[in-house]
């Protein structure tokens, strides 16, 4: 397919659903979104009661990884599925998928086995986050789209308030396992809105035979997992530069160069080679893996340094990062009055501009300064993402037409996915190895990060890591900014209406 030589960001617009059709669907996919959002968060809390009941301390981090790399490595694959076969078998593939696998995490035994029920979880969860962006695209027109997608935005930010509090009190007050529960009648409502109300455009001219590329997708899996292993097990578990993170890199390396010849022999490829050859959805995919990267640094990092270095207690650490959520969604809602009027592309520039300078910003706090000084950085920081992320979603989407939209949503988030792994990785890396240059002792800042009263030595020590890790949030922020200057169009090549909505336009 060649791209439309159409670049208005005000298409003309095709017929979209009537807003009371579309309520039940929005609401499914919040419900949905507030699965996915909800989980890592209140997993999190609970750790200390899971590892008291079932063990397992040394290969907990698990808990965690194995659900990531479940979702990481799924999503080209949803996405390539929810454009063959349709959104909503997909989505409700996924939502059953993850209900089963909450179901088999209250019920698990051991360590062991709550981390492959997660893993499970992490295979639903890789359709709920894909679809429910594609789906939103679909229903709504492009200018109403910073609505739908800021309602989204506003699920990811009452999650991170609302998870630590729910799983606290479920894990301290009732049990943990009820933290996997409380999923079962959420997920079940929005499978039953998703069935009842979801109805999808009528395919034109249905294919005698579709052909699923199985080796493609095994490949993807395989590659993903050996990457992600060596990224979260390498300096953990092992030292980097040891056989073991050697030869997983390598082993993935392998795999995905076999990987690309499988994809690019396929008819009908997982990841298509045009995500990459069209210069619009590849300067978003690196922008968005940018994105990724740099937000390992507060959301991993800041409640350390609120707890060590400002000695707030766990709750107020946790709204000194939550600040930025409450100013995102704002932002994202209102970028279409912006990229309306300069384009997406300029709007998204705008945005990382201002994220570089606040993130270049965090260094220069004082010592230990007030904790009023970060929270107006990551209110600041919010709204420069939301400026960001939004435009470029919402962009690339109305590039293509429908049948390829559920494999370009796939491709930005897994990139952005990827990006989140590298970080956490890089940066875990970056701040062990300040904290041992000046404590002069090999020191895990998670052994640190609930010290409220350190010694001096220790609260500098933590200062100058976490300054060393926002400094490389911002060369992050810095590559975003070359790939959108130097990738992406001046104006993003968008269709109109009418094609990117296909024959008819999904509604409830």
């Amino acid at each position: 397919m060649t791209e439309p030589s159409t670049t208005r960001a005000e298409a003309d617009p095709a017929p979209a659903p009537a807003p009371a059709h579309r309520r039940p669907v929005v609401l499914a996919l919040m419900l949905g979104m507030g699965l996915a959002a909800l989980d890592g968060t209140i997993v999190a809390t609970a750790v200390p009661q899971i590892v008291g009941d079932l063990g397992g301390l040394a290969v907990f981090s698990w808990l965690f990884a194995g659900y990531l790399l479940a979702v990481t490595v799924t999503l080209p694959v949803y996405g390539k599925l929810s454009d063959t076969f349709g959104r909503k078998p997909v989505l409700i593939a996924g939502v059953v998928l993850f209900l089963i696998g909450s179901l088999l995490c209250a019920a698990a035994w051991s360590m062991a086995s709550l981390i492959a029920f997660r893993v499970v979880q992490g295979l639903g969860g890789g359709a709920l986050q894909g679809t429910v962006q594609t789906i939103a695209a679909d229903l709504y027109p492009l200018k109403e789209r910073p609505r739908i997608q800021a309602r989204l935005s506003s699920v990811w930010a009452a999650s991170s308030v609302a998870g630590p509090a729910a799983g606290g009190l479920l894990a301290g007050y009732a049990d943990w396992r009820w933290i996997f529960l409380i999923n079962l009648p959420v997920g079940l409502v929005a499978l039953w809105l998703i069935w009842r109300h979801l109805v999808e455009p009528a395919r034109t001219a249905p294919r005698a035979r579709v052909r699923i590329d199985w080796a493609g997708a095994l490949g993807i899996f395989a590659t993903g997992a050996l990457l992600i292993t060596a990224l979260v097990q390498g300096g953990v578990a092992w030292p980097w530069l040891s056989a073991p993170s050697l030869g997983l890199l390598a082993g993935a390396a392998v795999l995905g160069a076999v990987t690309v010849v499988i994809e690019r022999r396929a008819a009908e490829p997982i990841v298509p080679g045009w995500v990459w050859r069209r210069r619009t959805i590849a300067a978003v995919n690196l922008s968005l893996g940018a994105l990724g990267l740099l937000m390992v640094a507060p959301a991993v990092f800041l409640p350390t340094y609120a707890q060590s270095v400002l000695g707030l207690g766990p709750i107020a650490a946790g709204f000194v990062l939550s600040s930025w959520t409450l100013s995102w969604p704002i932002a994202a809602a209102l970028s279409n009055r912006l990229y309306t009027r300069i384009g997406f592309r300029l709007t998204a520039i705008l945005g990382i501009s201002l994220a570089l300078v606040l993130l270049l910003a965090f260094p220069f706090l004082p010592f230990p300064g007030e904790p009023w000084q970060p929270t107006l950085l990551m209110l600041l920081l919010g709204g420069a993402l939301g400026l960001f992320q939004l435009p470029l979603i919402v962009g690339v989407q109305s590039t293509v037409p429908y049948e390829e939209r559920g494999t370009t949503t796939a491709s930005v988030l897994f990139c952005r996915q990827v990006g989140q792994s590298i970080g956490a990785a890089l940066f875990g890396a970056v701040a062990n190895a300040v904290l041992a240059a000046r404590l002069g002792a090999d020191t895990d800042l998670d052994s640190l990060a609930g010290a409220l009263h350190t010694t001096d030595a220790t609260r500098r020590a933590v200062d100058a890591a976490v300054d060393y890790v926002y400094l490389g949030a911002a060369a992050a922020a810095a590559l975003a900014l070359l790939a959108l200057l130097t990738l992406a169009p001046r104006r993003f090549p968008v269709l109109k209406e009418a094609d990117q909505d296909g024959p008819s336009a999904s509604r409830g």
